[in-house]
């Protein structure tokens, strides 16, 4: 998320220090170390719950799609029955090699 270098973690530190003295500094650090730990749990709480729901659209688009492709399969069988049906009694009992 954000790019800290060492650098800018040091020069926080001591403006902290300067500002805060160095009696109450530990606390600060531990309360403002508990509040990025509670925020980036938060963070990755909602990134997983983005993720879940982008897999459940995923799988509702996958599931739509061999929906309609058995549909497909199903029309033309039964395209396929009706010629078949057609053509057998188009032709007739006798035409099929009967003496």
């Amino acid at each position: 998320m954000f790019e800290v270098g060492f650098g800018e973690i040091a020069l926080i530190a001591v403006v902290a220090l300067l500002v805060l003295g160095p009696e109450r500094l530990p606390g600060v650090a531990r309360t403002v170390g508990a509040l990025v730990r509670r925020a980036r749990a938060s963070w990755q709480n909602v990134k997983g719950e983005i993720e879940r729901e982008l897999a459940a659209e995923d799988i509702k688009k996958n599931l739509d799609e061999a929906r309609r492709a058995a549909a497909d399969v199903h029309s033309e069988v039964n395209a396929a029955a009706s010629d078949i049906e057609k053509n057998s009694t188009s032709q007739g009992p006798s035409s099929h090699g009967g003496q």
